[in-house]
């Protein structure tokens, strides 16, 4: 499979460079022309979170400082223990549209909801996103890796009811948005997980959904495979697959191997999106908070992050900060002198962020 840049929640712009490590002005494809205006600075609300997340939150922060991106940042304290999300938080992200949040730590039992998912379902942020891809200058197990995983994000057991069954409405709209990204980002096949042999009715109406939509990308190629099957093949021979659109709770469990597969949760990028607003963050959630000796050493990899706000960017439509942040990150990696422990690294989170911000272009 070609390697392209990481996918995008919406593309709304083409990047304006392709990846090089020694980008010239001849690598340019024909130039983004904004429209008047649209280089006003944005705001964005941002939660720092718990675990790592005030770490890699403040690396996104000084690197978007450097390269003078035209966006700011409305910080708000929220953590997991929290009953709810505070309403000036709630309304910070509604006025602004985008936000950019660090882990927050969900609680194990005892009743008590995890905010990450409320706040999926107060925004109705139906569709999450993680990019899983080879890194250029990462060794990992399997080569030409680069999947993005899609799953429904607002119901299913996943969504805090444990006994709550899919809909036709919820599972048309994740296909719909599955194929149109495929579609947008020059994709080739989209791969439906399920259950259906046993999850009859829920998994059933999943797929009869996937299928309705497949029928209007008749050049996108469409196929389905049982989720048992789906984890055994994503660690034998995972460069098979290009999109996969999963319902709620089997899309964690994909995204987390897919990413372990391709090279780690600290690098995988993602986000999820809705009608109205976009949330950016690490793509797969494993190990994003927690990690008290990382956080003490200050060593946490802020790649994953720094990579989420490069799709925030583009998402925004300022395409070439993007392209500049992107590639700054994968030089770094690249040149393989500066890495975190889960790299194969020592690093610290500031050493990365300052070998990045030394290549930005």
């Amino acid at each position: 499979m070609a390697r392209r840049s990481f996918s995008l929640l919406k593309t709304l712009t083409k990047p304006t460079t392709s990846f090089s490590l020694t980008p010239t002005p001849t690598s340019r494809s024909v130039t983004y022309m904004p429209r008047p205006g649209d280089g006003a600075p944005r705001a964005v609300t941002l939660i720092p979170g718990d675990g790592i997340g005030p770490l890699v939150t403040d690396a996104v922060e000084q690197v978007m400082s450097a390269m003078h991106a035209p966006v700011y940042f409305e910080k708000y304290e929220v953590h997991g223990d929290m009953n709810r999300f505070p309403a000036e938080v709630i309304e910070s992200i509604k006025k602004n549209k985008v936000c950019l949040k660090g882990g927050l730590k969900t609680p194990v039992g005892g009743g008590v909801s995890s905010l990450n998912v409320s706040l999926r379902k107060e925004l109705d942020l139906y569709a999450s996103l993680v990019n899983c891809f080879n890194l250029p200058g990462l060794p990992t197990r399997h080569e030409n890796v680069d999947i993005v995983v899609i799953r429904e994000n607002t119901e299913g057991e996943y969504s805090g009811l444990e006994h709550e069954v899919i809909t036709k409405f919820c599972s048309e709209r994740i296909a719909k948005y599955a194929f149109e990204y495929a579609y947008l980002n020059n994709r080739k096949q989209v791969t439906a997980v399920h259950k259906a042999n046993i999850m009859k009715l829920a998994d059933g109406l999943f797929l009869e959904s996937c299928r309705e939509v497949a029928t209007k990308y008749p050049s996108i190629k469409y196929s389905e495979i049982i989720v048992d099957n789906c984890c055994m093949q994503l660690v034998s021979k995972p460069e098979q697959f290009d999109v996969m659109v999963t319902p709620n709770l089997y899309g964690n469990l994909v995204a987390n191997t897919a990413a372990g597969i391709a090279g780690g949760t600290g690098v995988m990028p993602g986000g999820n999106v809705g009608a109205d607003y976009a949330v950016f963050e690490q793509g797969a959630s494993a190990g994003n908070v927690g990690k008290e000796k990382m956080v003490e050493q200050k060593k946490a990899n802020p790649v994953a992050l720094l990579l989420s706000s490069a799709m925030m960017l583009r998402h925004l439509q300022f395409p070439s900060f993007a392209d500049r942040l992107e590639t700054a990150v994968k030089h770094v990696i690249s040149e393989g002198k500066c890495r975190t422990k889960d790299l194969g690294g020592d690093s610290t989170t500031q050493e990365v962020v300052d070998a990045v911000i030394a290549n930005l272009d």
